[in-house]
């Protein structure tokens, strides 16, 4: 299992719409894959259920969430349960989120310093994530899964992150997402450095763990504002510092010369802000790329959508070389 997830502690860059949107993207390339929501919001899910749907997940005592998926470990009374997967659309299955996923925050913080005490039970809950979203892509047969996470670096978040081979960055050409990589950079070093540490003491030789390789694949940067093809200049100052604060916070490396977004190798695209489809979309339930004339989806709005096929389509094959993920 190849697991991607999305992260970024500067929230409102459209980190789950991105995910949204790639989840089909591969399912409609042929690609089998997973979209977990592992943000206690839960944005994700209601992204692709509706209101009756997601009020019978949530009534039910959360059994087909995530969070359900986790109870009997948190509560002691077993290990994990096989999660269950909603289906969305062909060769796309969802894990759904729950808001009493939050409610495990106290349990992960406190078993991640029990890990060094070589405690079987500390890696159980720490892997506990990666062994369900793992369990439940081998069921699925799907050969990627999309993480959502939230936008904190809290003891859920590093467990997400724990669970995932590979980190995408998305962000915002301004201040706070340029700041948001100051913290963002040093927390993976530090988070993988310590899980490392922490897996070389797993006493439970049956017990398979995550590497916790989080890997920085590159940024996304979402939802500029466009004008003849151009960034307005009230994003200019922002998008051109961008390649260096990434070289030098996430990756630790010499920030480039004169790198701009377009030559950076570590820009995996600059998604354009596709405001008239977003409506259209969440009234018929599908991701902005698929809308049809029926949908509303028409004259403008139809070269719109073939645009917004085309940059998800480039962005789910660059990602898809970086991981390693042969496409159909």
């Amino acid at each position: 299992m190849i697991s991607l997830a999305f992260f970024n502690n500067k929230g409102g860059v459209g980190k789950t719409s991105l995910v949204y949107h790639l989840a089909w993207m591969y399912a409609d390339l042929g690609l089998p894959v997973l979209a977990a929501d592992l943000d206690p919001q839960a944005n994700l899910t209601s992204m692709c259920l509706d209101d009756d749907r997601l009020e019978a997940l949530w009534d039910d005592d959360g059994e087909e969430t995530i969070y359900g998926a986790l109870r009997p470990l948190l509560e002691g009374t077993g290990d994990i349960a096989q999660a269950h997967v909603e289906d969305i659309a062909p060769g796309l299955g969802l894990v759904p989120g729950d808001l009493r996923l939050s409610l495990a925050e106290d349990e992960l913080s406190s078993q991640w310093p029990d890990c060094l005490d070589r405690k079987p039970r500390a890696f159980r809950v720490i892997s506990a994530l990666w062994r369900t979203l793992h369990a439940a892509a081998d069921a699925r047969g799907a050969r990627l899964v999309l993480i959502d996470v939230g936008p904190n670096l809290g003891a859920l978040n590093r467990t997400a992150l724990v669970a995932a081979s590979h980190v995408a960055v998305p962000l915002a050409p301004d201040l706070y997402s340029l700041q948001g990589l100051r913290n963002l950079g040093p927390t993976l070093r530090r988070w993988r450095d310590e899980w490392a540490e922490r897996r070389d003491r797993n006493p439970t030789p049956d017990l398979a763990l995550p590497t916790g390789d989080m890997c920085p694949v590159g940024y996304i940067v979402m939802q500029h504002a466009v004008r003849l093809d151009r960034p307005v200049k009230a994003y200019e100052r922002w998008i051109t510092r961008i390649p260096g604060a990434f070289r030098r916070d996430v990756m630790g490396e010499a920030p480039p010369q004169a790198a701009t977004i377009e030559t950076d190798r570590h820009c995996l695209a600059a998604l354009k802000h596709y405001r008239s489809l977003m409506p259209l979309a969440q009234d018929a339930r599908k991701p902005m790329f698929l809308l049809q004339p029926a949908d509303g989806a028409i004259g403008a709005h139809a070269q719109a959508v073939r645009a917004c096929y085309e940059d998800f389509e480039k962005l789910a094959r660059t990602l898809a070389k970086c991981i390693g993920v042969p496409l159909p």
